[in-house]
């Protein structure tokens, strides 16, 4: 008879160990929230990132995009598509580096589920909605996601993670709290979070490479994607150090090279540098500091894991390009315009009536006073992809549609 029991009659397999002394160590994890019976074939982190992946949050990115509404085009990345490019540059710098690339590939793969739809409008327009509510923070709503929101398991909800993927998802930009904090407090629910998550120090070095791997994804794949909306053309990027010159090596070297495969070779290029600049720059501050563990890269009190100060400053200027050229170019910005609207409305109209809200959302949402409500119908629309959040608003709003 098959035995279903966690963990069954399968032999525990032996996990590699060649990592550096400061890289996370799944068998020393400081566990979780809800104690499970560890994996016979999973390391704690590898677990981490199936759940993930499995989850409803992750599949829905599919159909959440960051520049381009849905149905703009099939090649313009989407939220899902940003993240395999970001786990598989933040398992390449991980592995490099001696890191544990399961830990940081989890915290690639979850940095973008609390993301609403149509990019940084939706996020912006959704805050703007909350301001007197709590606000709203795609950071904080991966969270939400990842500790309560997610109802898949019979013994709790979310998905009862690592501490260490917990830590990194929160983290990956630095210390909430603390003089090192961007911001004057951490969002209520990482704040109020039962475990303690440390929010005053700085996150695990794969944590730090994850993050640097979303720079070196968003910059890189907005260049591409912004050539092929015809937003910018190359020629522009001739004055834009460190891109301007590696499209006129790769011009120069292959004469009359079509566009497509001049963009791509060159987008190939400037990823293989920062990755280069990120692992070079790291290892020059490891060797300063020499850590012995995860715990000395969490205490150091600065960043460990870094471009070089040169690469730094063209990152900047190269997002500032991208400002100027693409996040606000009069195309982007009538969707942008339309995509506010749409959030906006379906958050009023849903705070308003809320026994319009479907199913288990409405139950919940007519026992609720106003703030709670808000933060409920926040979390619903949040949750929507960008297809779904126009067919409701359609739905909703226009009065030649019969659907009820």
């Amino acid at each position: 008879m098959l035995d279903l029991t966690e963990g069954g009659s399968v032999p525990r397999i032996m996990f590699a160990r060649n990592q550096a002394l400061f890289a996370c160590n799944p068998e020393t994890s400081r566990g979780r929230r809800f104690p499970e019976p560890e994996s016979a074939t999973r390391t704690a982190f590898q677990r981490d990132r199936d759940r993930i992946i499995h989850s409803a949050a992750f599949r829905r990115l599919k159909h959440k995009t960051q520049v381009f509404v849905y149905h703009e085009g099939d090649y313009y990345r989407t939220r899902l598509t940003h993240s395999l490019e970001v786990a598989q540059i933040a398992r390449s710098v991980s592995r490099a580096l001696g890191l544990n690339e399961d830990l940081a590939e989890a915290m690639a793969l979850a940095h973008d589920l609390g993301h609403t739809p149509f990019g940084h409008a939706g996020e912006e327009a959704l805050a703007d909605a909350m301001a007197e509510f709590g606000g709203f923070d795609h950071n904080e709503q991966a969270f939400r996601i990842l500790t309560s929101l997610e109802r898949r398991y019979a013994e709790f909800d979310g998905l009862n993670l690592t501490w260490e993927t917990l830590e990194g998802v929160v983290k990956h930009n630095g210390p909430l709290a603390g003089p090192a904090a961007r911001k004057p407090a951490p969002p209520s629910s990482i704040a109020q979070y039962p475990i303690d998550l440390e929010l005053h120090g700085w996150p695990s070095l794969e944590a730090q490479v994850a993050a640097l791997s979303d720079d070196i994804a968003y910059n890189n794949h907005d260049i591409e994607d912004g050539l092929r909306a015809g937003l910018f053309a190359v020629a522009d990027l001739t004055e834009v150090p460190l891109v301007g010159p590696v499209f006129e090596h790769v011009s120069a070297r292959y004469p009359g090279l079509e566009e497509p495969r001049l963009i791509h070779e060159s987008i190939r290029r400037l990823i293989d540098a920062m990755v280069n600049d990120l692992i070079a720059e790291t290892n020059r501050r490891l060797d300063d500091l020499r850590p012995r563990n995860a715990d000395a890269i969490r205490n150091c009190g600065r960043a460990i894991a870094a471009f070089s100060d040169q690469m730094r400053a063209h990152d900047q200027t190269l997002k500032q390009f991208l400002f100027e050229r693409m996040y606000r170019h009069s195309t982007v910005n009538r969707m942008t315009a339309k995509a506010r609207r749409v959030i906006g409305d379906l958050f009023n109209f849903y705070l308003d009536q809320p026994d319009c809200l479907p199913g288990e959302w409405r139950a919940a949402a007519c026992n609720l006073g106003k703030p709670d409500r808000a933060r409920l119908i926040a979390d619903y629309i949040a949750g929507m992809t960008d297809r779904y959040a126009l067919d409701e608003h359609k739905r909703l709003f226009d009065v030649y549609t019969r659907q009820l």
